[in-house]
């Protein structure tokens, strides 16, 4: 698994691959500008009370909030920006690494952004449902690289395998090395909790997927010479 990740960090050297990076870091920085501006207005620019102490407090607190919850489902809102240009990614380490094999199909572009959305939408949710959790020293940490691990697994497994099989043939492959793919989600996730590194880590995880996807079903590869 370490020879894959490396490979895979190695793979940010392909022009291809870095324009994927400047425009998801460009993508995930005006969202969240976008986000931090709003929510500057509606705190800051707005009198919520007629008290100014309490105004003040929710100012602070509102604030606060924001750059936690920013920080915390910034993995998520990553994926969900770039996820429409993995798909070059993925094409890209193919042609490094496994030349000979024929175009891949892919899922049509109406289906990434729905799983890209479909993504987003389970990852906030199940964060938000297990936050409570999150307060227990650590318990909180053993949550957090458990369900984000399983979750990013699950996604940029897909996200390779669709280009290749069919829907039920990936789920069946999925379930069959679930502990090594939670494996890997889990590295996901941890790198996705370091402040910078997480800007690289839908292009990467992209990259590491398409190595274990093949070191499973090394026949594709021997299929397309």
């Amino acid at each position: 698994m370490i020879p894959a990740l490396v490979r895979a960090i190695n793979q940010l050297s392909d022009p291809p691959v870095r324009r994927v990076v400047w425009l998801s870091v460009f993508g995930a920085i005006l969202g969240f500008i976008t986000t931090a501006g709003l929510v500057w207005i509606l705190l800051f620019q707005t009198q919520l009370t007629e008290l100014p102490w309490l105004d003040a407090t929710i100012d602070f607190l509102g604030g606060l909030a924001v750059f936690a919850l920013a920080y915390l489902f910034f993995p998520a809102v990553v994926v969900g920006i770039s996820g429409l240009l993995l798909d070059r990614v993925a094409e890209s380490v193919e042609r490094r690494h496994y030349p000979g094999l024929p175009p891949a199909e892919g899922q049509g572009l109406m289906m990434e952004i729905w799983n890209s959305v479909k993504f987003l939408l389970i990852v906030v949710s199940l964060n938000l449902l297990v936050l409570p959790a999150y307060l227990i020293p650590g318990v909180n940490l053993a949550i957090f690289y458990l369900l984000n691990g399983y979750l990013m697994s699950r996604e940029y497994f897909e996200l390779v395998a669709l280009r290749r099989m069919t829907p039920t043939a990936a789920r069946s492959m999925r379930k069959a090395h679930g502990a090594k793919l939670l494996m890997a989600g889990v590295i996901v996730a941890f790198f996705s909790t370091i402040p910078l590194v997480n800007l690289l880590v839908p292009v990467v995880a992209t990259a590491f997927m398409v190595h274990i996807f093949y070191g499973l079903t090394g026949n594709l590869h021997r299929a397309g010479k």
